[in-house]
């Protein structure tokens, strides 16, 4: 791409930096133009979508790569090398074609055969239960197969099924030693039925058990924030009030080979590929299906129970050609892709792109754009036009039109669609708690919270895009699979906007940092209560401590005093309505860090960059800088022995002094003291000493109650971190930390909470234990 952009001529690329949304048609038609007289667009064009024979075949089958798989996977499992064996076998039946036989078999079937046989020997009788299976829907006469599920049925208790199974496959097998062999199990399996043996394990369900409240959401218009969502009536809180399917939703990169390409889940060990390329992986064959469409296999080798059905678009169908775009382009060009194929075969028109802004009715940001931005979005636009005009329909004209609407649809993508994510937990019923403590960190995380999170999906949610964004928000934003779901926080009263937040929040960063996320990404200035009104996080999250040591004032630097200097200086544009809250902001303690003398228009708020807030004393703020940057150096050390699991020995006995000096240089409030403390009880839970780790863990909260108010989420997840901490101790006080915590997941979460954080499931039963 970075070759196309430098073909682009001065003249053009001034045109670009003074478009607007009425120039693109004429402007894309120039471009196409001018890559049309160009080679090397061509040989790209060649590469990202040309037909699998004529390409390397990077998303392609390849018979001779799974055979070779197959022939090392079953030379690691005579070894004993179960893991490697399994992922030959994965790997292999991700690249076998459906069609294709070895030693008179089909491969496909085979190599499901396999796998199933390893996962018996590895105990995990489900998984090799559902390879059985599926090797049968393909090839319904293969003896060793069902006599493969009658063993697997026969070690999960399904006597019925076994003998079943069994019996099939002795009809089946061609040698009389083969018939005796499973005469003998047969046998076997009727002197033991009676015993008592273990039962299937019971699948965890992901269903949504509530659903919204009879809640009529309306959509508004104000000044400040254009269209935005409220009720009519006044909304409890942990209502739920908004559950959506997405309208189209990409895998990202990254997690390609652990999260299921259609539900974005998980991949469970027994992964299902794409029957017609190699790029997908599924968790299941309902979720294939739902990608991929009906799978087309000849009649004489599908089983009787094999009737995929489907009652959506599919989603991968118009990628699954082997073709390298997809796995080539950046994920929300493919999930633009997504969204033009589906709008055409929802229209049942294949000639011309449809105008994308009537059906999403998503805002644009074309027009805010740099100029570097906009010229990305004309190549790619373009580029996809081709590749969705030789794998999707060569019906689909080339012209300025259709690609002026994929350059809007990309720009409605930048600032509409939401990231999907998944939460980092042990999702075992028994933890390790030295390993499961670890699993978390203070990382910015964009979503909202300060756990780990891993953003799996891009998905574009289109009455969801209608919610407006706050940095205090009174709805959160959570996923089942790709459902998204939003849930009140706080009693919402009717008419009061419901604003989630697209990101930063207050207590997670400070406000010069949200202003500018939110500015460079979403191309806004915004002025919510939090980012309008000066409150006590924002003063002290990254604030200094006054150098006059009976002083509870803080010590602003430059930047971050600018900032605050502008949140009286609301304009007049904006009305005090559109953006208050249900609830007025207690910041009861605000005085203690700042002597501030408010009126109505807040407009005697003084700062002074190095000055105390409180006193007036000041501080020489670069020498004192520099001191907390030397500091961290030693958290960094100690983080990295954690890291690669070496003893801490004089790297905790260095972090331990450095803590002490942030808080001698730091606000008591700084949100840089919290994130030391919470790496001291992770170096302390590691090596097994868990009384200092929960005094650590306990001071963070503290700050971070501070930061974030007692209540909120990443109060929650840090809650579970001390409740385990005090669980490895014997410590009693544990219940009273997990009634807080499962409180808070109540409210944010509701009856999903345990799906979302599997981990809660674990210490309630902990709770029950103690308190019978």
């Amino acid at each position: 791409m970075e070759k196309l952009k430098c073909v682009v001529p001065e003249r053009l690329k001034r045109r670009v930096e003074e478009s607007h949304v009425d120039d693109l048609p004429s402007l894309s038609s120039s471009l196409l133009q001018l890559f049309l007289s160009l080679p090397q667009f061509h040989q790209l064009i060649s590469e990202l979508a040309a037909e699998p024979a004529t390409q390397a075949g990077l998303c392609g089958k390849n018979e001779g790569a799974a055979l070779d798989l197959k022939e090392k996977g079953n030379q690691c499992y005579s070894s004993g090398d179960h893991s490697q064996a399994l992922r030959c076998y994965s790997q292999a039946l991700r690249l076998a074609p459906i069609d294709a036989h070895h030693t008179g078999k089909n491969l496909v079937a085979t190599l499901y055969l396999n796998r199933a046989s390893l996962f018996h020997k590895m105990g995990l009788p489900m998984e090799s239960l559902r390879d059985c299976s599926r090797a049968l829907e393909i090839s319904p006469s293969y003896p060793k197969v069902w006599y493969r599920r009658g063993k697997v049925n026969a070690t999960l208790g399904n006597y019925e099924d076994s003998v079943h199974d069994l019996s099939v496959a002795k009809d089946m097998e061609p040698s009389i030693g083969g018939k005796k062999q499973i005469e003998r199990e047969l046998d076997m399996l009727a002197r033991h039925h009676e015993k008592n043996i273990p039962q299937p394990a019971s699948q965890k369900s992901v269903e949504i058990p509530d659903v919204p409240s009879e809640i009529k959401l309306q959509c508004v218009k104000t000044p400040d924030k254009g269209r935005g969502m409220v009720s009519q009536f006044d909304i409890p809180q942990a209502s739920l009030i908004h559950a959506e399917e997405p309208y189209a939703v990409v895998i990202l990169k990254h997690c390609r080979e652990t999260h299921c390409h259609y539900c974005l889940n998980e991949l469970p060990a027994d992964t299902i590929p794409c029957f017609s390329c190699s790029l997908p992986l599924y968790c299941s064959q309902h979720c294939q299906v739902r990608a991929g469409g009906p799978i087309h296999i000849p009649d004489t080798m599908v089983g009787s129970n094999f009737k995929p059905t489907l009652e959506c678009i599919p989603e991968h169908k118009h990628e699954c050609q082997g073709v390298h775009w997809p796995a080539i382009l950046p994920s929300d060009v493919v999930l633009a892709g997504r969204v033009v194929v589906k709008t055409m075969e929802q229209k049942g028109q294949f000639t011309d792109v449809p105008n994308l802004s009537e059906t999403l009715g998503l805002c644009e940001s074309y027009s805010k754009m740099s100029p570097e931005s906009k010229l990305e979005l004309h190549i790619y636009s373009i580029v996809l036009l081709f590749c969705l005009h030789h794998s999707f329909s060569s019906e689909l004209s080339i012209n300025g039109d259709s690609a002026s609407q994929i350059v809007i649809l990309l720009s409605q993508i930048r600032v509409n669609s939401i990231a999907v994510v998944r939460m980092k937990s042990n999702t075992n019923d028994s933890y390790d708690q030295q390993d499961w403590f670890q699993n978390f960190s203070f990382g910015e995380a964009e979503a909202a919270s300060s756990v780990e999170q891993v953003r799996v999906g891009q998905a574009l949610y289109k009455a969801a895009s209608l919610f407006n964004h706050s940095c205090l928000p009174n709805i959160h934003a959570y996923f089942i699979s790709r459902t998204l779901l939003l849930r009140t926080t706080e009693f919402v009263s009717g008419g009061c906007p419901l604003e989630l937040s697209y990101g930063p929040q207050v207590g997670q960063w400070d406000c010069k940092d949200r202003l500018r996320f939110l500015e460079e990404e979403y191309f806004f200035r915004c002025w919510c209560r939090g980012c309008s009104e000066v409150n006590e996080s924002d003063l002290v999250i990254s604030g200094f401590c006054c150098v006059n040591p009976n002083c509870s004032g803080v010590i602003l630097d430059n930047l971050v005093a600018n900032c605050e200097k502008q949140k009286p200086k609301v304009p007049e544009t904006i009305s005090n309505e559109s953006h208050l809250q249900v609830h007025e902001l207690k910041d009861i303690d605000i005085k203690k860090v700042a002597n501030i003398s408010l009126d109505q228009t807040q407009s005697s708020f003084h700062v002074g960059s190095g000055y105390c807030l409180k006193c007036g004393s000041y501080c020489n703020f670069a020498s004192r800088s520099k001191e907390v940057k030397k500091a961290w150096t030693d958290f960094r050390r100690l983080q990295d022995s954690i890291a690669s699991k070496d003893t801490c020995g004089t790297n905790l006995t260095d972090a331990l002094r450095s803590l002490g000096l942030l808080r001698s240089i730091l606000h008591a409030y700084n949100k840089g003291i919290a994130e030391a403390g919470d790496i001291l009880a992770k170096a302390f839970c590691f090596i097994g000493d868990f009384e200092p780790a929960r005094d650590h863990c306990k001071a963070s909260i503290e700050i971070l109650e501070k930061l974030y108010g007692p209540n909120h989420i990443a109060i929650g997840y840090e809650l579970a971190k001390l409740a385990s901490i005090q669980l490895a101790l014997g410590d009693c006080t544990a219940v009273y930390n997990i009634n807080r915590l499962s409180a808070i997941f109540s409210t944010y979460y509701g009856p999903q909470a345990g799906i979302i954080f599997p981990y809660l499931l674990v210490l309630e039963r902990e709770r029950s234990r103690i308190i019978q």
